[in-house]
C-alpha cells in the first residue's frame, strides 16, 4: 500500500489546508517510530488537534491516526517478509512496545469473563450462517460482542460441524442468520480487506488457560509457524505442553486465531480439528500470499 498517494488528485492545493497536509504526511511517514500523537502534531505545526484532524480526515480520506497506523504497518510487513525478522524485534523497530500492538492493527479481540465462561452461553445469542471459503463450508458465528465460532465442513457435514461448535456453549440461543455473518465471512477470507484502520473483531469464549493460548497463537505472524512448547514458554508455564495442545485442539476461532500455525517440537505437522488436508491447505494459501 502505498499510504502517500492517499491525498485525492483531483483536489486543488488550496495554500494552508495543503501545506498542513503534506506538512503531516512528512512527520508521520519520517517519524513513525515516534508513535506521534495528534496533539504532539498539531503543537509541531502550532495548530489545534481538533482542527488539523478536521482538515486531514477531509484531504486524506482518514484520520492521522489511520495514516500512522497504515504507515506502521507498511513498514512492520516489509521487515517480516524481506528480511524475516522476528515479531518482537519487528514491533520494536516499528515503534510499537510489543508484538500484542502489532497485532492489534489486524485484529481486536475481548475474551469472556469467566463467570460468563462458565455459565455456558446462557443468555448470549449466537447467529450462524454457511459460507463458501478457500478451504471448504465455513460456518460462522457470531455475537453482538463480535466473531466468536468459525468452523469449516466437507459437503454434506455441515450439521456436524454446527453440533460440534454448538456444544461448547449449550445455554445460548443459536439463531440462522445468514445475512449478518456475510459480512464477517467476507473480510475473513480477503487479505485485501485485512486493515488496521477496521480490524476484525472477535469475542474470546473459553476458560482462563484456554483465552491464554489463543491469545498467544493471535501473536504468531502470517505466514509463520510455531511449536506447542513455544506456546507454553509464551503464556510462561513450559511444562504445559499437553495442556496447551488441548486447548489449541478447542480453539473456537479457526484460521482467524491462528491454531493451523502450531506444529509438533519437531515441526512435524500434528493433528488439526478440522483435518491434516486442510490444515496443509491453509498453511500453502498462507505461504502464497506473503
Amino acid at each position: 500500500m502505498n499510504v502517500a498517494t492517499s491525498i485525492p488528485t483531483d483536489i486543488t492545493p488550496d495554500g494552508t489546508d495543503y501545506e498542513t497536509v503534506r506538512s503531516v504526511i512528512e512527520m508521520l511517514t519520517e517519524d513513525y517510530r515516534d508513535q506521534p500523537s495528534l496533539e504532539a502534531i498539531a503543537r509541531r505545526l502550532g495548530q489545534s488537534p481538533t482542527q488539523l484532524q478536521k482538515v486531514f480526515t477531509r484531504w486524506a480520506g482518514l484520520s492521522p491516526k489511520a495514516f500512522l497506523q497504515a504507515v506502521t504497518l507498511d513498514h512492520a510487513k516489509r521487515l517480516l517478509r524481506e528480511q524475516d525478522m522476528p515479531l518482537l524485534e519487528t514491533s520494536i523497530e516499528v515503534g510499537l512496545s510489543g508484538p500484542g500492538r502489532l497485532h492489534d492493527l489486524f485484529v481486536t479481540h475481548e475474551a469472556m469473563s469467566p463467570g460468563e465462561w462458565k455459565a455456558r452461553g446462557t443468555g448470549l445469542t449466537i447467529r450462524y450462517g454457511y459460507h463458501p471459503s478457500p478451504f471448504g463450508t465455513a460456518l460462522v458465528m457470531v455475537t453482538e460482542r463480535g466473531l466468536a465460532g468459525l468452523a469449516f465442513a466437507d459437503p454434506g457435514e455441515e450439521r456436524a460441524s454446527f453440533d460440534d461448535m454448538a456444544w461448547r456453549w449449550p445455554n445460548a440461543a443459536y439463531v440462522e442468520d445468514s445475512a449478518a455473518t456475510a459480512r464477517y465471512a467476507a473480510r475473513i477470507f480477503d487479505p485485501d480487506r485485512w486493515c488496521a484502520e477496521e480490524p476484525l473483531r472477535i469475542f474470546l469464549i473459553g476458560s482462563d488457560f484456554q483465552v491464554r493460548v489463543w491469545q498467544a497463537l493471535l501473536k504468531v505472524p502470517f505466514g509463520k509457524a510455531t511449536t506447542y512448547s513455544n506456546i507454553a514458554e509464551e503464556i510462561g508455564q513450559p511444562a504445559a505442553s499437553r495442556a496447551v495442545g488441548a486447548a489449541i485442539g478447542r480453539n473456537p476461532i479457526s484460521f482467524v486465531v491462528p491454531c493451523h500455525r502450531a506444529l509438533g517440537k519437531g515441526g512435524e505437522l500434528t493433528g488439526y480439528h478440522w483435518g491434516l488436508t486442510r490444515k496443509r491447505a491453509i498453511l500453502g494459501w498462507e505461504a502464497g500470499k506473503v
